[in-house]
């Protein structure tokens, strides 16, 4: 057994906590929380402690794949591969254009290094539509964010007075930095305040001081209230909105009239609750507010995310320490444009809003099966499993089975890539060098570049997702050796001279399409200890450097200008557990507000509108008339790289909950069977009877009803959500769908 502790990270959820391995050959003996890693500093939840079950899955692929025209797979080598694909995607663009190639993916939780050089591929193919699973979730939030701020926010629990928490459930699906230790410190600390905003009474929600426990679906309801709540009673930050702020009037205007009493009643929640949680956010030194899929995958979802956004800005609840503040990203993987010169993009089938690059997941079927002549026809999925993950899995399949061309990326034999044409085997995450752009802190941001724990299994075939795009690069000649030998020649001089030889080649546009290919091959050979996949991040480094020099310094990098973001940058390859990288002084926040004025922006009207006329609630449904939230996290789920259901100590087949009222009147009991029918399928799942939701609500969780090779064959474990979900169900603004409020019949089976 090897005694050494190897430093990584854990990459179940977008916290991705440093975690140490202890290895037993090829097995993951043991893995604990690192205290070195300067975000998480040893703490970790259970759920990565079983990272072993994904280490060592037994659906490993273990070469290149191709599909015969009977279904089945032959192995085949890399350079056939590689050959037959930039061929097929030549052919389909040749045909049809570039913009009938679609891209889905570029890394799951914690693995988003790979996808930094799929772009080059996707751009030089001419492709302009992608997708990932933030359109399933956050684009909403994105959309608002970006017409109001012109950037994106983040709560700080860790010193705010008064923490809220809307459709969140941090003791599940954190999302804060070492979450359940901060959760307990603000319960227990007597001049701090929780509040959460959620139907189901959560661990969270246990915690908490304040609990709205609304009826599902009402959320537009309740925060429209504890916003009126806050103009009515003259309870907002007048004179911080005056100086900071646009719009306050014609917000004012409408919230005025919101009927609070009535909308309570529609929620459900006591009004003398709603108003004495209003009444604390607005007394507080300073709020943090953290919404999450439970008001991100409902009805008004999108008006949702402004009415949260509300609370914090009319309490003047921004730029401070214990507020809310922009981050400094590392590597943008959200893009702002709302206020600049380009307008809205549009899907080319469905018409859907392309909001920070990303086509709604919701549409995408729609977007291929059409003879429109627009729609796409080849697709290329990284580290993503579509056919599983998106709404209407039935419909997704048959899309995907509709293309020209499908081809995988993973590391798994996934409910997708059993659609593919090829299937392209990646290491494991711990088999290569790899990161996570989710790094959303304040005042202080970390970057965790994680080496390899291990080698890739003796016998296998695998190429690191960068290899992989810069061959296909290569394949059609949007990279070649002429471009790429001097480039290399400067790396292996200085970085100086690589960096002017790199600026100059970028004049030529053909040249920056590929730019992330460029340095993998350029500078990538020079890096320490087999890092070529780290040299995307060079890039990304001496930009930060550029626009950020004195938060860089303050986090103890050295230097001017180029030579700044070059100590940036090698201090990022030298520190295995991560390393702060920015740090703000209070106040910072205010100078990346991206809106024109530098003033925030209350007023949308068209969400304003719809606040307007919200009518008299959810409309409720005879024929079904549950509401079934398809996808909650507990303590032995996570996202779908945990394929061996193995992995859960516990709810292995994930049981459906239900409360104990509906229970008695269906004859269900603890363990009995019951049928789950929506208006797209049915599945079967063993109840729980539990008092933590409200009549009328039922949940199933996450990351079930995948196929994973048994004693006796395939066996599917649990329902997969997404059968009983419908692609049409979709916010209006950002078509995310409505994961959190599926309407729903229950039947009691012998």
């Amino acid at each position: 057994m090897d005694t050494e502790w190897r430093p990584s990270a854990c990459v179940l959820c977008a916290c991705n906590c440093g975690i140490e391995i202890r290895l037993d050959g090829r097995r993951f003996d043991r893995i604990r929380g690192d205290k070195a890693h300067p975000s998480s500093q040893g703490y970790t939840c259970e759920k990565p402690l079983r990272l072993d079950h994904y280490q060592n899955g037994v659906d490993r692929l273990t070469h290149p794949l191709r599909r015969g025209p009977d279904g089945t797979y032959e192995r085949i080598d890399w350079d056939t591969a590689i050959a037959e694909i930039a061929a097929r995607f030549s052919a389909v663009r040749d045909a049809h254009g570039g913009e009938s190639i679609f891209y889905y993916g570029g890394g799951g939780q914690g693995n988003h290094l790979g996808g930094s050089y799929s772009g080059a591929f996707m751009r030089a193919l001419g492709a302009r539509y992608r997708s990932n699973a933030l359109a399933q979730e956050k684009t909403g939030l994105f959309w608002v964010s970006d017409r109001m701020l012109g950037t994106t926010a983040t709560g700080d629990f860790e010193k705010c007075e008064v923490a809220v928490f809307v459709g969140k459930n941090p003791w599940q699906s954190h999302g804060i930095p070492r979450a359940r230790p901060t959760l307990r410190e603000i319960a227990r600390d007597p001049g701090r305040c929780m509040i959460v905003i959620d139907p189901r009474r959560t661990e969270t929600a246990e915690l908490a001081d304040i609990h709205l426990q609304l009826k599902p679906g009402t959320d537009a309801w309740l925060l429209a209230a504890l916003a009126a709540v806050l103009v009515q009673e003259d309870l907002v930050a007048d004179a911080w909105l005056e100086a900071h702020a646009v719009g306050t009037e014609e917000v004012r205007a409408v919230l005025r009239s919101v009927p609070v009493s009535e909308y309570c009643e529609i929620s459900g929640v006591p009004e003398g609750l709603v108003r004495g949680a209003a009444r604390r956010i607005a007394d507080a030194a300073s709020v943090a507010v953290f919404e999450d899929l439970g008001v991100q995958m409902t009805l008004h979802s999108t008006l949702n995310s402004y009415l949260d956004n509300l609370l914090w800005l009319l309490t003047g609840n921004f730029g401070r320490p214990g507020t809310n503040n922009p981050p400094i990203l590392f590597a943008p993987f959200i893009s702002f444009s709302h206020h600049g010169p380009r307008p809205e993009r549009f899907s080319p089938v469905a018409g859907a809003r392309i909001i920070s690059g990303l086509v709604p997941s919701n549409v995408v079927a729609e977007e291929i099966l059409t003879d429109h002549p627009r729609r796409y026809r080849a697709m290329m999925v990284e580290t993503s499993n579509p056919a599983h993950s998106l709404a209407d899995s039935r419909r997704m399949r048959e899309a995907l089975g509709a293309l020209d061309l499908l081809v995988v990326i993973d590391v798994a034999m996934t409910e997708t890539a059993r659609l593919a044409d090829y299937v392209l085997p990646a290491p494991s995450q711990f088999e290569k060098w790899e990161a996570t752009f989710f790094n959303l802190e304040t005042p202080a941001n970390y970057f965790h570049l994680r080496p390899p724990v291990l080698d890739p299994p003796p016998g296998t075939d695998l190429l690191p997702e960068p290899e992989i795009h810069a061959r296909l690069c290569e394949a059609i000649g949007a990279v070649t050796e002429e471009q790429v030998r001097p480039l290399r020649e400067a790396a292996e001089r200085s970085r100086a001279a690589f960096a002017e030889a790199f600026l100059a080649a970028l004049a030529d546009p053909a040249a920056a399409k590929v730019a992330p290919v460029l340095l993998y091959r350029a500078l990538g050979p020079t890096l320490p200890d087999g890092a070529a996949a780290a040299a995307s991040l060079w890039a990304q480094a001496v930009k930060v450097a550029m626009t950020h020099p004195d938060a860089v310094r303050r986090a103890g990098i050295e230097g001017e200008g180029l030579e700044l973001g070059d100590r940036l940058f090698d201090a990022i390859l030298a520190n295995p557990s991560g390393v702060v990288f920015t740090v703000d002084e209070p106040g910072d926040g205010w100078k990346r507000l991206g809106t024109p004025d530098k003033k925030i922006h209350l007023a949308l009207p068209d969400l304003l509108e719809e606040l307007r006329t919200l009518g008299p609630g959810p409309v409720a449904r005879p024929d079904f008339p549950f509401v079934l939230s398809a996808g909650e996290r507990r303590a032995f789920t996570a996202n779908t790289i945990f394929r061996d259901p193995s992995w859960r100590k516990r709810d292995v087949a994930g049981v459906l909950r239900i409360s104990p009222k509906d229970a008695a009147g269906l004859g269900l009991y603890d363990g009995s069977v019951a049928r789950v029918t929506t208006k797209r399928g049915s599945v079967e799942a063993t109840v729980e009877i539990t008092d933590t939701l409200q009549a009328g609500h039922i949940s199933l969780p996450n990351g079930l009803g995948l196929s994973y090779p048994g004693e006796h064959g395939e066996v599917t474990t649990g329902a997969a959500p997404n059968e009983l979900t419908a692609s049409e169900d979709r916010d209006p603004y950002a078509g995310t769908p409505w994961h959190k409020h599926v309407p729903a019949r229950v039947e009691a089976l012998a």
